[in-house]
């Protein structure tokens, strides 16, 4: 392959997966030995290019608009981002910028919006933002966790607002809490946030079963944390068993996930023990949701994932499941792990009736 292709996402074919992404997504360069690297994004271009699952239209995206980020986040926030564009900065212990960090961030934020308006249109089965900075964990006035904007909460602002869409499902599969995304949406119900997640305190340390929204929102923030170890059988079993009953009733207008494979067993950060196979499964599971409630309208957005391997073998699978490959059935639960959906399900039964039926 030429060296042109390994640096920018090819733009021929046209077919139901659209792929927002951008050559400039990897001028954010957080420093030598970061897991968040842009190796990253080559290695998904080259896999998606070399080997594609089905015909691609590839999308340049544009920025996302400073109006579209300050439904998001605070003034002083994006008042620091521009204070820091063009400069080489770091944020904290995680997270880093370098001169291009800032516009790969606003280009991010816009193939998520990108991604999304593809799902609403209907004009692709699914929309792919394939982007870093990853977002999930940006607060409302705090960069975080590898993210400077929330791709996915910008995303889903720009559907309600400018698109038409009432209500929408973000499904957050990274092995790490989306505290960002979570508080943003909590206190609301035109938008379900559900996150499945390492627990025990795991980083960033939010996401307790207890945490269920606050005042109107209530019972719209469904968190469901693992035990370290957990692999396709818990996982999967927990979605199909928990968020399906509950999207059978919140009826959402579009799905979105924040697709993080750190929770893949390859990864180096993640500690649980999900493989390709459980990501395709994970990505049916997204498709069959949207299909039955919101006329198909289905968008990823790239979160995490650090092994080079799992990171594009859990992304090939789950686009594959989410349009349409049969996914094997997966493993059989062990005693312990369906307790831990009892107990999710008493948990969450409150709000959803429908998982206590």
């Amino acid at each position: 392959m030429s060296q042109a292709i390994r640096e920018q996402p090819p733009r021929e074919t046209r077919g139901p997966l659209l792929v927002s992404t951008a050559r400039e997504l990897i001028d954010h360069d957080p420093g030598a030995g970061h897991p968040e690297r842009p190796e990253r994004l080559r290695a998904l271009w080259r896999s998606l290019e070399e080997e594609p699952l089905v015909d691609t239209d590839w999308s340049q995206p544009v920025p996302a608009t400073p109006e579209q980020c300050a439904r998001v986040h605070g003034s002083s926030h994006l008042e620091l981002l521009e204070t820091v564009r063009g400069k080489r900065v770091r944020f904290d212990i995680d997270t880093a910028a370098s001169p291009g960090s800032v516009d790969a961030a606003y280009l991010a934020a816009g193939a998520a919006i990108d991604a999304a308006s593809a799902a609403v249109r209907g004009s692709h089965e699914l929309g792919l933002a394939l982007v870093r900075p990853p977002g999930h964990h940006a607060e409302t006035d705090r960069v975080m966790g590898f993210c400077l904007l929330n791709n996915i909460a910008i995303a889903t602002e720009a559907a309600l607002r400018e698109k038409g869409i009432e209500r929408v499902l973000i499904i957050d599969w990274d092995v790490h809490h989306g505290n960002g995304t979570q508080h943003h949406f909590e206190e609301r119900s035109d938008v379900l946030f559900w996150s499945t997640h390492r627990g025990g305190g795991f980083y960033p340390g939010t996401g307790r079963l207890a945490e269920q929204g606050r005042g109107a929102g209530v019972g719209f923030t469904v968190n469901a944390p693992l035990p370290a170890g957990a692999g396709d059988g818990l996982v999967v079993a927990v979605h199909e068993e928990i968020l399906v009953p509950i999207a059978e009733s919140f009826e959402p207008h579009l799905v979105l996930v924040s697709a993080g494979f750190d929770a893949h067993r390859r990864d180096p950060l993640g500690g649980l023990q999900v493989t390709d196979r459980g990501f395709g499964r994970l990505g049916a599971v997204a498709r069959r949701i949207a299909d039955r409630h919101a006329h198909g309208r289905l968008a990823f957005a790239l979160e995490g994932g650090y092994d080079l391997i799992g990171l594009t073998g859990g992304l090939r699978a789950s686009i594959a499941g989410a349009l349409g490959e049969e996914t094997p059935e997966p493993p059989l639960l062990a005693a312990s792990e369906r307790e831990l959906l009892a107990a999710l399900r008493a948990a969450h039964g409150a709000h959803w009736p429908a998982l206590v039926r």
